[in-house]
């Protein structure tokens, strides 16, 4: 609990975050409520009394030593304490107490584990494994989460790893999709621009007007389709191509052709 002394009166603040930035050689605090910075940078809050635990600019929050008007100009050019405020609220390096850490490390670690259970299967039942089994084969491997860098990133290097190590029978899920041509744009992209990005071929249907193919891919290559068949800038004029996903979880290997 942070206590704030000035002349006449004490000020205790609970459950406080402080916002910290440093000017020069100076080092300038604001004392904020949890959870609420981030919502005020995001825009969820717009009202600032809801972020502020008190709308005053410190040198030192705990030791309740307020920045004087001298330390203020020369570092922000002004003594508005509103403006200096608005500038740390939004600039500032967010200091987090311990339990925020704990908490932001633990959504992360979740936000890890879901990406990398939604990415992969079991090969042999085609299911998905939850977080907790995931999270045992990564213990296994010694594969820890730095909480420094993107979780998206580190679950793509995890996949990789578990799938050498095979620590659980374990695959990159694949998608199943059906891609629908006229035969003119047939002509006109599939072998140069469709066909090297599927894996397998499931099934093929043609006519005099269309073309139908039913295939495997890799995920990453599912953005490069839409957008040749349905973006801003696709090779085949609209209403000429069009792709559907048909399964999130396939294996190539146990497709029957």
């Amino acid at each position: 609990m942070a206590v704030i002394n000035q002349p006449q009166t004490q000020i205790r603040l609970t459950n406080v975050s402080l916002v910290r930035m440093k000017k020069g050689k100076k080092r300038f605090e604001i004392a904020c409520y949890q959870n609420k910075v981030q919502d005020w940078r995001s825009k969820v809050e717009k009202d600032i009394d809801e972020v502020l635990q008190i709308p005053q600019v410190f040198m030192n929050v705990s030791k309740g030593q307020v920045a004087n008007n001298d330390d203020l100009k020369k570092s922000f050019g002004t003594t508005n304490q509103d403006e200096i405020i608005l500038e740390i609220l939004n600039k500032g390096e967010i200091q987090l107490h311990e339990k925020e850490r704990s908490a932001n490390l633990q959504q992360k670690q979740n936000e890890f584990l879901t990406i990398i259970s939604t990415k992969c299967i079991n090969p042999r039942s085609k299911k998905r494994y939850p977080p907790s089994m995931i999270q045992k084969a990564l213990n296994e491997i010694k594969f820890h989460l730095n909480p420094a860098k993107p979780a998206k990133i580190q679950a793509l290097d995890a996949i990789k790893v578990l799938v050498e190590k095979q620590i659980i029978p374990i695959a990159r899920a694949q998608m199943k999709i059906k891609i629908t041509l006229s035969r003119k744009a047939h002509q006109k992209i599939f072998k140069e621009e469709i066909e090297p990005v599927i894996d397998q071929m499931v099934d093929e249907e043609k006519s005099d007007k269309l073309y139908e193919c039913v295939g495997i891919i890799d995920p990453i290559n599912y953005r490069k389709l839409v957008d040749l068949l349905e973006g801003d800038a696709a090779k085949v004029s609209k209403g000429e191509g069009s792709i559907e996903v048909l399964d999130m979880a396939a294996i190539k290997e146990d497709v029957e052709k």
